[in-house]
């Protein structure tokens, strides 16, 4: 193979300059900005707790690369946007990632892809994979970050469950078509409180969309009521969570929690609410615009339901026609009015699926092994990356024009800053770019992770 020994590249003149470029600038990273993620996380303290989640049987006398390093360099991998365990054969070297990683001699490699592999391969052959993770303890970690990040307890929290699609392309274990999304895929359960994310647990896609809902809800629920017993708690979903088991739980005297659930519409229900349609139909038709006419009224299925709720109704109609929507609910109609409990309650729940799209921002969907536990600790490592971020935005972004950006926004904007890295026996200098648009806002999250 020939050797290239070219050291200064020419390129066409720009009018009399001559325009030349070489790579001798030393050590030179695009992720100058990290280093506010990792304050972050110095306020909040969760890669120091992720490792205590891990079962590392290695022997201490052989191990190169410690297990805090190598959690910490796999999740500050998918925060800076690196999904794949190939970009490590180069990341490694990069004297900003061993930084970030907690490295002590930042001049030695980091873990590779191989070692990085055998961490995330749980379950494999016990001679090379000794490494194993504790779900209880990930999911306890997610839900003590919630709880640390109030000063005060809360007047209400509204926990969104919803599930996703995140489809297959292997044979990976568990693999099953699902009609609705009309591919083979995993349908994973996500809750979050409103920008944190508390639960994310992979499921195969053969199930109902609100499966293993019921434990997870009671498992945080406990936790959450352990700090605060009197928090005043609100379950908000879909239809796919309109179940009588989860209803009755929240119904239930020693839970008090309560509910707001979409309701598939049927016949029944929207044959009670036909003088609602009728006069929506008419505003529209003296308007030429969309009108809602919204109604509740007390409601029982005939078989499924052990009881009567409250049902609230939107009779909209629009230009193609009737849209009907039906939500179901525990709270009062002395406290939430139709109207406002549909629009400005139920609505809201919208903003989860931005949450969960930020988490394929971070590759949730890269869950190709051949082992569900495996795959599960993959969508734990975006889950953890994404609340590494999520972190950032509270305490940095707060009263900045990125204080609701999304997570690729972030990393594009704040995390991309061409940087120079300097080395001394004394410190780390890092020469950020001097023509970086958004010195201010960089200054100001600095300031407030500082304080």
């Amino acid at each position: 193979m020939t050797e290239c020994n070219q050291k200064a590249f020419s390129f066409a003149s720009h009018f009399s300059r001559r325009v030349e470029a070489s790579f001798t600038a030393g050590q030179v990273s695009t992720d100058g900005g990290a280093l506010l993620l990792r304050q972050a996380d110095r306020k909040i303290g969760l890669l120091e707790r992720v490792a205590c989640c891990f079962t590392d049987r290695r022997s201490p006398l052989l191990v190169e690369h410690r297990l805090g390093e190598m959690l910490s360099q796999r999740i500050y991998g998918l925060a800076l946007g690196y999904e794949d365990l190939n970009d490590h054969e180069q990341l490694r070297h990069d004297p900003l990632m061993a930084l970030l990683s907690g490295r002590r001699r930042l001049e030695e490699p980091l873990a590779g892809k191989s070692t990085l592999n055998r961490l995330e391969l749980v379950g494999g052959s016990k001679r090379y994979h000794k490494i194993d993770y504790t779900a209880e303890k990930i999911d306890a970690l997610l839900c003590d970050l919630f709880i640390e990040s109030h000063s005060d307890v809360p007047d209400q929290i509204v926990l969104d469950l919803d599930a996703t699609d995140i489809p297959l392309y292997g044979h990976q274990p568990e693999r099953f078509f699902h009609g609705y999304y009309d591919s083979y895929c995993y349908l994973p359960l996500y809750i979050f409180a409103g920008d944190q994310l508390l639960c994310a647990r992979l499921r195969a896609s053969n199930v109902d969309g609100a499966a293993g809902a019921l434990d997870e809800v009671r498992r945080i629920v406990s936790q959450l009521r352990a700090k605060w017993p009197k928090v005043r708690i609100v379950l908000r979903g879909d239809s796919g969570f309109c179940r009588e088991e989860l209803m009755a739980w929240c119904e239930a005297e020693q839970n008090q929690v309560d509910f707001l659930f979409g309701m598939a519409r049927n016949s029944r229900l929207q044959k009670i609410i036909g003088k609602q349609m009728h006069e929506a139909r008419r505003l529209h038709a003296e308007t030429g615009k969309a009108a809602r006419v919204f109604t509740q009224f007390d409601f029982t299925t005939r078989k499924s339901w052990a009881r009567g709720r409250r049902v609230v109704a939107k009779a909209e109609y629009l230009d193609k026609g009737e849209n009907p929507r039906f939500v179901v609910t525990s709270l009062g109609a002395d406290q939430w009015p139709a109207r406002e409990l549909y629009e400005k309650f139920y609505c809201q729940r919208g903003e989860m699926e931005n949450r969960i799209k930020e988490q394929m921002c971070l590759f949730a969907y890269r869950l190709s092994t051949e082992e569900m536990r495996g795959n599960q600790l993959r969508l734990y490592l975006s889950a953890l990356a994404y609340t590494l971020v999520e972190a950032l935005r509270r305490l940095a972004l707060k009263g900045t024009d990125w204080a609701e950006a999304q997570v690729d926004t972030i990393r594009l904007k704040l995390f991309k800053i061409g940087a120079l890295v300097r080395i001394s026996a004394r410190r780390v200098w890092l020469e950020l770019s001097s023509t970086y648009p958004w010195k201010l806002i960089y200054e100001r999250a600095f300031d407030a992770l500082r304080c």
